[in-house]
């Protein structure tokens, strides 16, 4: 008898509908037989595609950086590497209101329920931080920002912009100071804290701005606060490649 063939939209809906039940419900709502109702397939297929619950979380994990990643590469490296920072910026916020679900499990705290993010699982996604850490190097080189470890600074960045994301996802940012708002003032403060001055930051967020992606149409829903919840086992080896996409230098004009 052949192997049973992959579906790749199956394996993707399974994710899909797992994320959200997790996220809406927690992890008493993330069983077997409710994850196969909502796909409208049987339990089998669960453990045909991730052996387990266990499994189907950490790829869940794992698929909500991979998205992340890609999200990010779109960002071309351009002759303004500030604006490159705060428009990585505006791509991870994007990628976090695209996928709500995803991002809450991605982010999830160490004892999630019944299952338990593992050291490689939390460490997984260091890699999305590449493209970030390139381009706060490029505008230390640029005189843009003082010298500094642009590990360090990256991570501080991300450490920021990830806590006021967070925030937004839970309906905490509201009239008369939105999201949008503070996600932009956010991004001056950093860009001014990392070095830069305030009138160059504001040619180059003008800049970013105009490369931010498309809201998506359910960006003012939203996601509701997770419950614990969590994956086990030790993550896959993640891409060693950086990104190529941000190696070229293109012009922007202001």
């Amino acid at each position: 008898m052949s192997p049973r063939r992959v579906d790749p939209q199956l394996a993707a809906a399974l994710l899909e509908a797992a994320a959200r039940l997790l996220a809406e419900g927690g992890t008493a709502a993330l069983t077997t037989r409710r994850l196969a109702a909502e796909v409208g397939t049987s339990t089998t297929v669960v453990y045909t595609y991730y052996g387990g619950m266990d499994n189907l979380v950490r790829a869940m994990v794992h698929e909500g950086f991979a998205r992340l990643h890609r999200r990010m590469a779109t960002v071309r490296a351009t002759n303004d590497a500030v604006a490159d920072v705060m428009a990585l910026g505006y791509a991870y916020r994007a990628n976090a209101l695209d996928h709500p679900q995803l991002y809450l499990v991605m982010f999830g705290s160490s004892a999630l329920g019944g299952f338990a993010l593992g050291e490689g699982d939390r460490q997984h996604g260091r890699y999305t931080l590449e493209p970030l850490v390139d381009a706060v190097s490029r505008a230390t080189e640029q005189g843009r920002f003082r010298p500094a470890d642009p590990l360090l600074v990256g991570q501080t960045m991300w450490i920021a912009l990830h806590g006021l994301v967070a925030l937004e996802l839970g309906g905490y940012l509201i009239d008369p100071y939105d999201a949008d708002l503070c996600f932009e003032t956010q991004l001056r403060s950093l860009m001014v804290g990392a070095g830069d001055k305030h009138e160059a930051t504001m040619i180059s967020l003008a800049r970013a701005r105009r490369r931010r992606p498309p809201r998506p149409a359910s960006a003012s829903a939203s996601a509701p606060a997770p419950a614990p919840a969590s994956a086990s086992a030790s993550a896959s080896a993640p891409p060693s490649e950086k990104n190529s996409a941000l190696s070229n230098t293109g012009e922007v004009t202001p």
